[in-house]
């Protein structure tokens, strides 16, 4: 269903592009994992899915959406795609709604021009009610203020439901909710796509999440792809160090009152282009040979460690 093939994508007065050659792909009905460190290119990813990228970008690769190139798609085609092809759920509801807005209003002027105003503010409720928030009627008529953090993102989620989209693109949509609320709405999103079919690209600097929800997983340093595979796998025998430092670094029940290990240094940013493997100054096991050249994607891991 989304295939994205070489995609390149850099910003201006970069020393490095933002996102370096990535390949990835998601199926119907499949939740696919994009996993790393704030910086590494998640979230730009998925606007480049849109076709939210700056205009004055250096943009090489495709991203194809049932086939059809979303780089090349007229303003009207990039309008179709945003609201029946592919949707986004963002990570802070309140910064997606306007508090000047009733719920019921945000909700409908997705769907107005095409289904009339009053079609489109009973379809209104019947998105709340997908989600899962009581009183639908009683909802749309208040204003974001009036809602907790969690009923917020549900009504995010119902958004990006009103057009039908095929693929939705979940850009951290649990990262400002409490715990009980992150497996509330874990689990929404779960029933969502069985019922609707939709895939997911589910973005997210936690692993632990990702283990609960996703069916594949990519891991992305700093613009590259450095290891993918099944979640099961990946989670018990991770091949690159990257991935294998993300693991250790996760807090543990069983090792309550000491520190999980963090992976030392800093991911580069956009004005330094470190020779060859993008990770060597951080990696314990780095080799003369990965300051070289960058090692490619082989068999699911881009590592020279890994490939001896």
């Amino acid at each position: 269903m989304l295939e994205i093939d070489e995609l390149a994508v850099r910003l201006p007065r970069t020393a490095r592009p933002a996102i370096d050659h990535i390949s990835l792909t998601v199926a119907a009905n499949e939740t696919v994992g994009l996993v790393g460190e704030s910086g590494s290119g998640k979230s730009l990813t998925a606007r480049a899915v849109l076709g939210l990228l700056p205009k004055d970008a250096l943009i090489s690769g495709e991203i194809r959406m049932d086939g059809a190139d979303v780089l090349t798609m007229s303003p009207a085609g990039l309008r179709r795609h945003r609201t029946h092809s592919a949707a986004m759920i963002y990570q802070d509801p309140r910064a997606a709604l306007s508090p000047f807005r009733r719920i019921g209003d945000f909700l409908a002027e997705i769907l107005r021009e095409e289904i009339g105003a009053k079609a489109a503010r009973a379809r209104a409720v019947e998105l709340l009610e997908l989600v899962g928030l009581s009183e639908p009627e009683r909802r749309v008529r208040q204003y974001p203020h009036e809602l907790s953090g969690g009923m917020l993102q549900r009504v995010v989620i119902a958004a990006a439901l009103a057009g039908e989209p095929r693929l939705l693109l979940a850009d951290e949509p649990t990262t400002a909710l409490d715990v009980t609320t992150q497996a509330e709405i874990i689990g929404l999103l779960r029933d969502l796509r069985a019922r609707m079919r939709t895939g997911m690209l589910f973005i997210t600097h936690d692993l632990e999440l990702a283990s609960t929800i996703c069916d594949r997983v990519y891991v992305m340093y700093a613009g590259r792809m450095v290891e993918t595979g099944p979640t099961r796998r990946l989670f018990a025998e991770p091949r690159h160090p990257y991935t294998s430092g993300l693991l250790a670094a996760t807090p543990r029940v069983s090792a309550l009152g000491t520190l999980p290990p963090a992976i030392p240094g800093r991911p580069p940013d956009l004005l330094s282009a470190p020779p060859g493997c993008r990770f060597a100054p951080r990696c314990p096991h780095v080799m003369d040979s990965c300051t070289a050249a960058a090692p490619p994607l082989v068999d699911g891991v881009a590592c020279v460690k890994a490939e001896l």
